[in-house]
């Protein structure tokens, strides 16, 4: 009983004290660490300055290479966006009343991404339900439609960012080195798909060339609103694209292993120079996977998993300012944590820019 009363009094005692003791940074990708050990410790950023906080929350988004294995699991696009961000400073703050807007802004971005991520599954989907319709026995003829959307966005992504940079609005090279990498990759999926015939009935090169510039269009209007919603439109095509050649690995396999290989493809990922094959890929270390392609199976075994490494790349792009080619790390910062990286600019969209003409001149003047 006495021991009872102890710990109870010992218990209280502790929770008094740690209402008075500012609250410890809790990042929000807790979850997402947690499957990459080797990351920096978030709670070591309450002891550092507010520029050291930005490097470690972009250290923390750095993602290890993995491999896609044939049973891996498919990407998931409904839980594709992040939670909300928060800054050790507004986790700081004890006031009710700035308690209460934090809880509120943080329920109005919500309410956003839930509209931003509704409409993206709508109109995939639609999308997807058209091509069901029209080449559900026709495989090359539908990766071609395909292929020749998909890499559409990388386009607008770049045309937008340049935009940009003629404003002075935002200017960092590593968004379009690998957007143009990953168009690149796009590219050479679309050759493959040519030289295996899939481009030889006029009505789909018509209808996958009048989608694509509907496309692009939409997607530059939807790149300027809202970087994370064009970025997670794109994932969810990427993942469709993931899930197709997926399926059409475990029903054609076998006889795919007995079909020769297209010369583009050998040349694209055996070549000797595959620095956009890895720019690409965000979430590797460089010279880290060097397909082997010997038949068929192979090419499509490898292009299944650039989807996949496209899906990666598109959600990490959704969180502002994350994204950064691999070759711009040190040699050794996939190994070591103690390595610095330059924070990034955080750009998010045409209303963020001319707010950002509008501050800049403001200071001028005082």
């Amino acid at each position: 009983m006495a021991t009872t009363l102890c710990s109870t009094v010992y218990v209280v005692l502790l929770s008094s004290a740690s209402s008075v003791k500012p609250r410890k940074f809790r990042n929000p990708l807790a979850s997402f660490n947690s499957q990459n050990p080797s990351h920096l410790n978030p709670l070591s950023s309450v002891q550092r300055s507010g520029s050291s906080h930005r490097l470690i929350r972009r250290k923390l988004f750095k993602v290890r290479a993995t491999v896609l294995q044939d049973d891996e699991e498919e990407v998931v696009v409904e839980e594709s966006f992040p939670p909300p961000r928060t800054t050790p400073d507004d986790e700081g703050k004890g006031s009710h009343s700035e308690s209460s807007e934090s809880s509120s802004s943080s329920g109005l971005e919500r309410w956003v991404i839930k509209v931003e991520q509704s409409v993206n599954i709508v109109l995939t989907d639609s999308v997807i339900k058209i091509l069901d319709a029209l080449y559900h026995d026709r495989n090359y003829a539908r990766f071609f439609v395909l292929e020749t959307i998909a890499r559409i966005p990388y386009f607008a992504f770049i045309s937008v960012l340049h935009l940009y940079e003629s404003f002075g609005w935002w200017r960092r090279a590593d968004y379009l080195k690998v957007h143009f990498a990953e168009s690149w990759n796009e590219m050479h999926h679309l050759l493959i798909m040519e030289e295996l015939g899939g481009n030889s009935w006029w009505f789909d090169r018509f209808l996958a060339q009048h989608i694509a510039v509907f496309y692009y269009f939409m997607i530059v209007f939807m790149y300027a609103l809202s970087p994370r919603m064009a970025y997670h439109f794109s994932e969810c095509v990427e993942s469709h694209a993931y899930e197709t050649y997926d399926k059409f690995i475990k029903a054609q396999g076998e006889e795919l292993k007995k079909l020769p290989a297209p010369e583009v493809a050998v040349k694209y990922y055996t070549g000797d120079d595959l620095y956009f094959f890895d720019e690409f890929q965000t979430s590797r270390v460089p010279n880290s996977r060097r397909p082997k392609i010997e038949n068929l199976y192979d090419v499509f075994l490898n292009i299944r998993d650039d989807e996949a490494e496209h899906c990666k790349t598109m959600k990490a792009c959704q969180i502002h300012g994350n994204l950064r080619s691999p070759h711009s790390y040190p040699v050794d910062a996939f190994e070591h944590e103690s390595s610095c990286i330059p924070p990034q600019t955080d750009c998010e969209g045409i209303v963020d820019g001319i707010k950002k003409s509008v501050t800049s001149s403001q200071v001028k003047k005082e």
